[in-house]
């Protein structure tokens, strides 16, 4: 019986040495629009790219095999891949979302329920009345972000899993934080993973991509045959470049992870702080839900910061190492303000109500040494001492 590669290995090889017509080692890339037949209706699988392409298929083959699914859409980008599931709902369907997810996810859900797309409830997922009152509603996909975005909070997957499918939905996870080499939510009970690919699997912040990725075959094939009709694919240069940040995805991670437990440790420490959100505090109050579900913790993290706007306007302007910008996941760290940066669209009752207050930075932590990361942010603090 062949052994199932490990996943670091999935990410470090597939592809490899497949040319069969020069030996290259490192799978070429086909930017062809189109490819000729051999004769009258005989194709070679490949005929127009919008529909098929060999770059962006060796992409998506990686990733589901990395996710444990059966198949897997290459799309332009994180909230493209989003709009690819959505857009299969019906009128009537219910969308039960987290009321603490990312802001442009969030803001997609409420334009596309406010044009009758299909309806929308954000629920508190970790408040299981709440929960349990929408799956009443008889919804057809529950959406989950663990951990959240900004506030690191951890949803059990295998639990609103199980609740979900026996309310008659399907179960989708946004798994962008973490990436399939610290959580895999299909084997926890998952139909789909999404992902934007921009961050943690690309890891360098030069491509904008995203990724559906499906348990089942035949919807995985559903995907398939919508996103060609829709036209929301990746465009094959991105699918190569994305696939070349797969092959470090193990390594970068684990070097990230270290970085942002130091970090984390460092912010703890700090009186201007009035809370760390990092699951891999022993105290983070999801801390033994995230040992269980992932395979590690991750590099991100958010913390408040006392002294509100004035306090964040001045650290921010102050800190070295870390970037203002938005976006995560590449190799340099970047820090964002997200009530007026990647949040900004949700109405303020609504991001006070989720937690995200005026004081609230999020970070990315990078691959940078962790003298220089502490050194960093101990300039931001100078400023608001």
């Amino acid at each position: 019986m062949t052994r199932k590669p490990d996943p670091r290995t999935i990410a470090a090889t597939q592809g490899v040495a497949t040319d069969t017509r020069y030996g290259a080692v490192v799978p070429p890339l086909y930017l062809s629009t189109t490819y000729a037949f051999a004769g009258y209706d005989q194709t070679s699988g490949y005929d127009y790219s919008r529909a098929t392409n060999p770059t962006r298929d060796l992409l998506a083959e990686t990733l589901a095999g990395l996710e444990g699914g059966a198949g897997a859409v290459i799309t332009a980008s994180g909230m493209a891949a989003v709009d690819l599931l959505l857009s299969r709902l019906r009128r009537d369907d219910l969308v039960i979302a987290p009321h603490d997810c990312y802001g442009g996810t969030w803001r997609l859900l409420v334009e596309r329920a406010a044009r009758g797309d299909f309806r929308v409830s954000f629920v508190d997922q970790g408040d299981d009345e709440a929960l349990k009152e929408a799956l009443g509603q008889k919804p057809a996909l529950v959406y989950i972000e663990t951990p959240s975005n900004p506030l690191m909070r951890i949803i059990d997957i295998r639990k609103v899993g199980a609740l979900a499918h026996g309310a008659g939905a399907k179960v989708a996870v946004d798994n962008t934080f973490l990436s399939p080499a610290l959580q895999q939510p299909i084997s926890l009970g998952a139909d789909y993973v999404v992902h934007s690919t921009t961050k943690f699997i690309n890891g360098h912040s030069d491509v904008v991509g995203g990724a559906v990725i499906a348990a089942d075959p035949e919807e995985a094939k559903a995907l398939i045959y919508w996103a060609n009709v829709v036209g929301s694919i990746g465009a094959p240069f991105d699918a190569y470049m994305t696939l070349r940040g797969v092959r470090t995805l193990f390594p970068r991670i684990a070097q990230q992870e270290a970085n942002a437990l130091a970090v984390a440790r460092f912010l703890l420490r700090r009186s201007e702080v009035t809370a760390v959100h990092y699951p891999g505090l022993e105290d983070h109050p999801g801390h033994d839900l995230a040992r269980a579900q992932q395979k590690g913790f991750g590099a991100m993290l958010s913390f408040d910061l006392a002294g509100g706007i004035p306090a964040v306007r001045a650290f921010v302007e102050a800190v070295r190492v870390f970037t203002l910008a938005e976006s995560l996941g590449g190799v340099e760290s970047l820090i964002a303000h997200p009530p007026t940066m990647t949040h900004a669209s949700m109405d303020p009752e609504v991001r006070h109500a989720a937690g995200i207050g005026d004081g609230l930075l999020r970070l990315s932590v990078g691959l940078e040494a962790e003298a220089d990361l502490i050194a960093g942010l101990e300039a931001g603090f100078a400023a608001i001492g």
